[in-house]
């Protein structure tokens, strides 16, 4: 498998899970606004990572997988304030949140990666 199928089923997974993390915010918190944010950032890693699969130049590439990768981050911040603000327990939190973080690092790594050879 290469580093690029890895990426590419890593956040889809992780899309999953933050599908099923919002619809939980909702149904058993009753949080809307936060649940929202996370689905929307949490998602669109997968997307972007999905359309830079498959650019139409290596700009196109890089330019997908930098935005996956301020998605993820973004994630991050949205995973800090619900467990800041007890929405996540630790467990929780830090389940998923290693998951991001994993996401962060490859995206990390293949973006550098790729602008040293350009």
């Amino acid at each position: 498998m290469t580093e690029k199928n890895v990426i590419g089923e890593k956040s889809k997974k992780f899309a999953i899970r933050i599908v099923k993390l919002s619809q939980y915010l909702r149904k058993i918190k009753k949080e809307y606004v936060l649940s929202e944010q996370v689905l929307r950032s949490g998602t669109s890693i997968g997307a972007n990572v999905s359309e830079g699969l498959f650019g139409q130049s290596g700009a196109d590439f890089y330019t997908k997988f930098k935005v996956a990768l301020k998605e993820a981050v973004e994630t991050q911040y949205w995973l800090e304030i619900l467990y800041g603000s007890e929405y996540l327990n630790k467990a929780e939190y830090n389940s998923i949140r290693s998951d991001c973080d994993e996401i962060v690092s490859l995206l990390v790594a293949i973006t550098k990666t790729f602008n040293l050879k350009q």
